[in-house]
């Protein structure tokens, strides 16, 4: 990636939109070049896809529950990963280090949805204990990580 190519992506994450003529606007880069460099960035995989984001707390999906999961499993995480995944509501997860072995995130309908996540959860063998934690108010809920960074940085970081 050269300059060019992050200060496109800054622009996305800032914009929250793909379209070239608002990228030309934003970044002085000719169209066609954003065409151009917009398909080697897909081919390269940085982007991943041009789906729509969408306002949880409008759609009815406003209650998020952050859970930390224990758990004593045997052979590779990503298989016991699968059966948290499987569970409705869950939008992200991560394999951690340390006294948690995973964190989870669910968007919910509402609170009273929680108890069957938490049931959900727990119905895993493997499960040992959860800890769940509400949030109040987002503070950040930015899927775009350039969006949270001076665009200075990176270039300096993810330039060649």
């Amino acid at each position: 990636m050269d300059e060019r190519d992050v200060r496109l992506l800054k622009a996305i994450s800032d914009l929250g939109t793909g379209s070239p003529e608002r990228l030309h606007e934003e970044t002085g880069i000719p169209v066609s070049t954003i065409h151009y460099r917009l398909n080697n960035l897909r081919e390269d995989g940085v982007i991943e896809n041009d789906l729509y984001d969408l306002d949880h707390e409008a759609l009815g999906l406003g209650v998020t529950v952050i859970v930390e999961v224990l758990a004593s499993y045997e052979g590779p995480y990503e298989e016991f990963a699968d059966e948290l995944l499987a569970v409705e509501g869950v939008t992200e997860a991560f394999f951690t280090m340390g006294e948690t072995d995973f964190v989870v995130l669910a968007r919910l309908s509402s609170s009273d949805t929680v108890e069957r996540l938490i049931s959900d959860f727990e119905a895993i063998p493997d499960v040992e204990r959860t800890n769940s934690t509400f949030t109040i108010a987002a503070l950040r809920d930015e899927s775009r990580a350039p969006a949270t960074y001076d665009l200075d940085t990176l270039i300096e970081e993810l330039t060649d």
